[in-house]
């Protein structure tokens, strides 16, 4: 991940590193110092490089008489959870910049070199590179909106259908809020017929907090549309109103299993990915086998199934944490995006056991699944 950028001579200063250790310090587009990974990856470190500048490269910075070679050093003390950085820029020991930098900067960073990681291949996968080709069209919005309606018709009814896609909707608007609070760019929301929704932007997360705010805000705006119809139903006794919150807790609970692409996945895996010692290790095993247990016990086969698969998927890629361009959570951040996480669940699966509890055959129906 990018860690500081700053000017320099007229070029800018990259220092790029991750939570395995290494460090690239970049200079224009030439590479000018390297730390490899190690333990000891934190704390006060200096890269130290020389250039060789003509009078006609003096700067504003340093006056440079006559050609000469330059001693340049980034001093910097690095804190990884919570993240800080302070940094000196010296030229011959004379300091010329300094300052410090910390999470909320990297959230609000644009990197000047895009993360090329590795994606798999995989349907979703075209798709969305489809979807962002031809993302400015707004005729493909209003297709694929009345595609859905038109699916959602065939299976349901009209009614059920308008009803189904307020619903997605609404849960898309959480991610489209979200994203508007990190200041990113959005490019709206995409109704997908059997598929849900997407909401799009042009920008890229930077942390991993980002990831989880993103991530569960669309469900938490699905839980608010949850109560909100269960109210309704209370007070109109209008059965319209308990099955879409019925049908609207078991959709967003289904996002929220903990696999990828899934809201759920992407929650999971920043809080696990942004532990970077034993014992956080021992705590999210401890904390997944419990909660398999605890669905098992209480008979939500159907959580507990996929709870499991979601760890065996999270632990295959356990080793590659360190190699993500992502800025981790903090101690206290895995703890609050954890419980945060659980309550949400708790909320849907709660709404879920309510209308169970009620004998109605068909209002029963997303808790059998669960319990499937």
């Amino acid at each position: 991940m990018e860690l500081l950028n700053i000017d320099c001579l007229g070029k800018r200063l990259r220092l790029e590193g991750s939570l395995a250790g290494w460090q690239q310090l970049f200079w224009g587009n030439h590479l000018v110092s390297e730390r490899p990974a190690s333990a000891d990856n934190e704390g006060v470190h200096a890269h130290i490089f020389q250039v060789r500048l003509v009078p006609e490269a003096t700067t504003a910075q340093v006056e440079i008489p006559q050609a000469q070679e330059l001693t340049i050093a980034l001093e910097t003390n690095l804190q990884w959870q919570p993240f800080a950085i302070a940094y000196r820029l010296l030229i011959n020991n004379e300091v010329v910049n300094a300052g410090s930098r910390n999470t909320r900067d990297i959230e609000q960073q644009v990197p000047e070199i895009k993360q090329g990681a590795t994606r798999k291949v995989s349907l979703i996968g075209f798709a969305s590179l489809g979807f962002k080709l031809l993302k400015s069209a707004k005729l493909l919005k209003v297709i694929l909106a009345a595609g859905s309606l038109a699916a959602y018709s065939w299976l349901f009814s009209f009614k059920f259908a308008v009803a189904l896609l307020l619903c997605l909707i609404i849960h898309e608007y959480g991610h489209i809020r979200a994203m508007k609070y990190f200041g990113m760019k959005t490019k709206g929301i995409y109704l997908i017929p059997f598929v849900g929704g997407l909401a799009l932007t042009e920008d890229k997360i930077n942390t991993r907090w980002q990831d989880v705010v993103i991530s569960i805000m669309g469900p938490c705006f699905g839980l608010l549309l949850s109560f909100g119809l269960l109210i309704a139903y209370l007070l109109t006794d209008n059965m319209l109103f308990a099955g879409l919150a019925n049908f609207n807790a078991l959709l967003n609970l289904i996002n929220l299993l903990p696999i990828m692409p899934l809201d759920g996945g992407h929650i999971l895996k920043s809080i696990c990915f942004s532990a970077n010692n034993r014992l956080a290790l021992v705590l999210l095993t401890l904390g997944s086998a419990l909660g398999i247990l605890a669905c098992y016990f209480l008979h939500l086969t159907f959580l507990a199934f996929f709870l499991f698969l979601g760890c065996i998927e999270i632990a295959a890629e356990w080793r590659l944490r360190h190699q993500s361009a992502l800025l981790p959570l903090d101690r206290y951040g895995q703890i609050f995006s954890g419980i945060w996480y659980l309550l949400v669940i708790v909320g849907f699966v709660g709404i879920m056991w309510y209308f169970a509890s009620s004998g109605d055959e068909l209002l029963s129906t997303p808790m059998k699944i669960l319990q499937s």
